[in-house]
């Protein structure tokens, strides 16, 4: 009943013209589309009909989530007054395989009055679309892999993989981090593998840290701490306010064992385990809980550029995000 073979023609259809679109690259309209969506101070706007306008949708909302804002805009409800949308630092990109789509074309007049940057990608480099756009990223006119010819299948696949090519060159551009991604997407399975220790971990900025130092006894360390949030583990520090090391729920009955009463009158620098394992606030949460699993430990010292600690992190912040089953 099902031609297999004939479906993958289409995947070599597919995979083929979009490998061919390479040389657009290389052409100067390229980066000077680059450029332009660079330096928009304003949002781009994407517009597209029918199968081109689903495409529109995902370029848009890659751009957004790569640092570029960007909304989707459909061309039917923009001359129906959803033009007031668009603001003069705005820069709007027509998808359009024949590049002469009525909806479309009705929109670059009034776009053109207002002095906005038009940017287009389109089968047809000599298109009415194409020769109204600023610049136009020109695909050329493609075959669709559609028995009939007629579906919307390589076009729209190409002009996916260009809108692709472009967001992600000029997120690339923009040195745009995984941490700024994360900020994106807070939510799901990937907002919890991008968190960073800084979002998850229990201490904030300004609270005060379980802390002591290394020349003040168990007993007045117990006494300091015991109003404290946290329990599991205290930090060390020297006198330079440096991380020197931990003393964990672990480290202290190891004492208990060791000293019996007298551990109170131990300093915590002899009981404490020396150089610790830290993370850095900006360090992702699934690398500390590598760590924290690497060690068979419970509890991470967060530390600033200068080792000194900024925070506390342990097994069970990392489990309630779920970054691990």
């Amino acid at each position: 009943m099902f031609d297999l073979e004939y479906a993958k023609t289409v995947l070599r259809a597919e995979a083929a013209s979009v490998s061919a679109m390479t040389h657009l690259v290389e052409q100067p309209a390229f980066e000077h589309a680059c450029r332009m969506i660079y330096e928009c101070s304003g949002s781009v706007i994407v517009t597209g009909v029918g199968k081109a306008g689903v495409v529109g949708q995902k370029i848009s909302g890659t751009l957004a989530s790569t640092g570029t804002p960007s909304h989707f805009l459909h061309p039917t409800e923009a001359v129906h007054g959803d033009l007031g949308r668009i603001q003069n630092n705005d820069i709007v990109l027509f998808l359009s395989h024949s590049g002469q789509t009525d909806e479309l074309l009705r929109l670059v007049e009034p776009l053109k009055q207002r002095e906005i940057k038009l940017l287009s990608i389109v089968g047809d480099g000599q298109s009415r679309l194409a020769r109204h756009s600023d610049i136009a990223l020109c695909m050329g006119k493609l075959t669709e892999a559609c028995p009939h010819g007629l579906a919307p299948s390589v076009s729209t696949t190409c002009m996916l993989a260009l809108g692709d090519t472009l967001a992600l060159t000029i997120m690339k551009a923009r040195q745009f981090s995984v941490e700024d991604y994360a900020r994106f997407h807070p939510a799901g399975a990937l907002g919890a593998r991008l968190i960073t220790v800084g979002q998850t971990m229990w201490f904030k900025s300004g609270e005060e840290l379980p802390l002591t130092q290394m020349e003040q006894t168990v007993g007045d360390m117990l006494t300091h701490t015991a109003h404290q949030k946290r329990h599991g583990a205290v930090m060390v520090v020297d006198k330079q306010g440096k991380l020197a090391g931990i003393i964990t729920d672990g480290d202290l009955r190891r004492a208990v064992t060791n000293f019996g009463k007298e551990v109170f009158n131990k300093r915590a620098g002899e009981i404490m385990t020396a150089g610790c394992k830290r993370v850095r606030e900006d360090t992702l949460a699934a690398e500390a809980m590598a760590t924290l699993h690497k060690y068979r430990i419970d509890e991470l010292p967060v530390v600033d550029a200068k080792d000194r600690p900024i925070g506390l992190i342990d097994v069970q912040d990392i489990v309630a995000i779920k970054i691990v089953e």
